[in-house]
């Protein structure tokens, strides 16, 4: 598969996938997007990660992300570009359509650290 361009979005451009995708937010701190999910279990979460790479190494485009137990945090952004690029809407627009397929819940940004810190 062939690369997407690693230019940065203008801001009608990411107001634009803000809108499409409303379960990401704009990390503030910087020029990325990010999303929180929540799975039935550590497995869920761990078979929905390894979906994601897949697709990602097709997209050449790799997500920073972390996992605690049935929860992921997924951050977009390219690096390259200094900040969004159609790489990120690409793979957002995948991620997306494996959370639907996964049964994955969105969550408020607090519970993927809360969750650090508390066991199952």
């Amino acid at each position: 598969m062939t690369a997407l361009p690693a230019r940065r979005l203008n801001a009608g451009e990411r107001d634009a996938l803000l809108h499409r995708h409303p379960m990401w937010q704009l990390k503030h701190e910087r020029e990325a997007i990010t999303r929180y999910l929540r799975f039935d279990s550590f497995a869920e979460a761990f078979g929905f990660m390894s979906a994601v790479a897949i697709i990602a190494d097709r997209l050449d485009h790799h997500p920073e992300w972390s996992n605690v137990y049935d929860r992921v945090e997924i951050v977009l952004t390219t690096h390259d570009a200094d900040g969004l690029s159609p790489r990120d809407v690409a793979l957002a627009e995948r991620i997306d359509d494996l959370a639907l397929l996964f049964g994955a819940d969105n969550l408020a940004p607090r519970s993927v650290a809360n969750a650090r810190t508390a066991q199952p």
